[in-house]
């Protein structure tokens, strides 16, 4: 839904900022209704490993639903003040055409010029890559003008001659331009040549589980594998237009991107970016559509039923998208979150260790001594605000309820308690992270796109929490009867 908000912001003249936190927060809610979250799937099979009824895919709707209900209510009575009004840049002004907004956000509109290739300059009979123009004088070649025609977004193998005309994206130093033989033009256009129709302004995300976070656009050799230029990069509420190339990259960063509209096709096939602009050759196929949506709904009431088990239904349900061809292999094979998948596979054994080893019954044992005489849902209120306060440090999809879910069912072993009702404490505490930005991979996803600060997330996070919270002790009080 990210590029279709972007979409409609730029649409409506609704600062980004006023969206993509209630999109996000919205998810997570969303998530907290029913089965179909990381860290409800995950607590599910600890109980169904510890010989526990596991729950179905309604389970959480119950206490979900109201807590939906609340905090989308909080978030449309309070969002108009508590959300920022900002653009990613922190302009007030809209700019009618999105290329101009874009380089006006990103505030690289001072800092594109035109250098002219001299007699007996060093570059000159060097391809663009051999040149090496950015790691030698920290520029960007968004443009090349040979003979009156100019090239946008040129290849890193076209030739540089002398008497061309390099439209660059940077400021070079003046010893840069004696040592290579280069001259600014003075007084030269370079606002239609930075986005004509041969080449587009577009804004890319990185994914919050991207291979590529801890690298550099070089060691990725970004433009070499996408033909496209990083113009700048935006980071803690304000753009990078300078050494852009060496700057590690980290999840939620937005990257102001110019090249050809093919190749934005390329970064929109990699899982480790996504380009918030909508594609507009994106060819609708109706009829998969529709047999996509019953395939969906049909997996659902299958699940809800209990007529399968709630993972042979997701795998029938997949496979009958992949034989139907509404999903192609490489698009399903793209969809899947390997470093998810690992990371659960990894730290399982940890949470088994720790109900094999007697550490949860001795964690367990602590809390009790602690809390001697509470009544079950005390305990399940110390289960949730632990849960939920990891969350926010250490995101709470999967390592939180590994860690806690054998607690509760250890501590359910020796009160009594229903260990259901405490494992379910576990799993809705482990979806409340929207107090930063690294609480829930979505918090992460729109932090760049929106501008927003870490204040931001604990300000309206914190309001969202006071609201839902008591609504969640509410319902495991009355349904798990804590």
């Amino acid at each position: 839904l990210l590029p279709a908000v972007i979409s409609l912001s730029r649409q409506t003249q609704i600062p980004p900022s006023r969206l993509l936190m209630p999109l996000a927060f919205g998810t997570i809610l969303g998530g907290m209704a029913t089965l179909l979250t990381t860290a409800n799937i995950i607590v599910s099979g600890t109980l169904r490993a510890a010989g526990v009824e596991p729950f179905n895919l309604l389970s959480f709707l119950p206490i979900g639903l109201p807590v939906v209900f609340v905090g989308t209510a909080i978030l449309a009575l309070t969002g108009k003040r508590l959300l920022p009004s900002r653009h990613p840049a922190g302009q007030s002004a809209r700019v009618v055409r999105l290329r101009a907004e874009l380089t006006s956000l990103y505030g690289i509109e001072q800092t594109v010029c035109e250098l002219s290739v001299l007699r007996g300059s060093a570059l000159a009979g060097l391809s663009l890559r051999e040149g090496a123009w950015g790691q030698r004088l920290g520029l960007t070649v968004v443009g090349l003008i040979r003979n009156g025609h100019v090239s946008i977004s040129p290849s890193a193998d076209d030739l540089v001659q002398e008497g061309d005309a390099v439209l660059v994206q940077g400021t070079p130093r003046e010893s840069d331009l004696l040592n290579y033989g280069l001259r600014v033009v003075p007084d030269a256009d370079t606002s239609l040549d930075i986005a004509s129709p041969e080449a587009v302004l577009g804004e890319v995300v990185l994914s919050p589980h991207s291979r590529s976070a801890g690298k550099t656009l070089r060691e990725l050799h970004f433009r070499e594998k996408y033909g496209l230029n990083v113009l700048a990069l935006w980071r803690r509420n304000k753009p990078e237009v300078r050494g852009v190339s060496e700057v590690r990259l980290a999840a939620g960063d937005a990257l102001l991107v110019q090249g050809p509209a093919a190749n934005f096709r390329l970064l929109r096939d990699d899982r480790d970016f996504l380009v918030l602009e909508q594609d507009p050759d994106a060819v609708l196929r109706p009829r998969k559509a529709r047999l996509a949506a019953g395939i969906t709904l049909v997996t659902l009431l299958v699940a809800a039923m209990a007529w399968l088990p709630v993972p042979v239904a997701g795998m029938t349900g997949a496979t009958l998208l992949l034989l139907t061809g509404c999903v192609s292999m490489d698009d399903g094979y793209r969809a899947i979150e390997w470093k998810a998948i690992f990371l659960i596979a990894g730290m399982w054994p940890l949470g088994t260790a720790l109900a094999t080893t007697g550490l949860a019954d001795s964690a367990a044992a602590s809390v009790l001594a602690v809390s001697s005489g509470f009544p079950p849902l005390a305990l399940a209120a110390v289960l949730l605000f632990a849960s939920g306060l990891l969350s926010q440090v250490i995101g709470g999809q999967v390592a939180v309820p590994i860690l806690l879910a054998p607690i509760a069912l250890a501590l359910g072993a020796a009160t009594g308690a229903d260990a259901r009702g405490l494992a379910m404490a576990v799993a809705l505490g482990s979806s409340l992270g929207f107090l930063t930005p690294i609480g829930h991979p979505v918090n992460t996803l729109v932090m760049g796109p929106g501008g927003y600060t870490a204040r931001d997330y604990l300000r309206v996070g914190g309001l969202l929490l006071i609201a839902i919270l008591p609504v969640i002790l509410l319902g495991l009080h009355f349904v798990w009867n804590l």
